[in-house]
């Protein structure tokens, strides 16, 4: 059976997973034919996903910091690539205006 505290750093390293998706995704789909909106709903998804692991997992690491540390860095991580979603939303709103 799996224990609370080794599920939560799982969740937490798991969190970050979606930043590095995202990364990497940004950088394989450059160019004057990439497809913005589905970039942005990419990152949006993935972002999403990531922020609600990382809150299980700063939820299950109650009282650890090293639980607390990851959750942390993969929440900010995650709100940070939901941003520059929003960013680039903004910016593909203006230049068709």
């Amino acid at each position: 059976m799996l224990d609370k505290s080794k599920l939560g750093i799982a969740l937490g390293v798991l969190s970050i997973l979606p930043v590095i998706v995202s990364t990497i995704f940004f950088y394989t789909e450059r160019g004057p034919n990439a497809d913005i909106y589905f970039i942005i709903t990419i990152f949006s998804v993935l972002s999403v996903i990531g922020i609600i692991l990382a809150v299980v997992s700063l939820w299950m690491g109650k009282g650890q910091i090293s639980k607390l540390l990851i959750g942390s860095v993969g929440v900010i991580a995650n709100v940070a690539v939901l941003v520059v979603a929003f960013l680039l939303l903004l910016a593909m709103g203006i230049s068709e205006a």
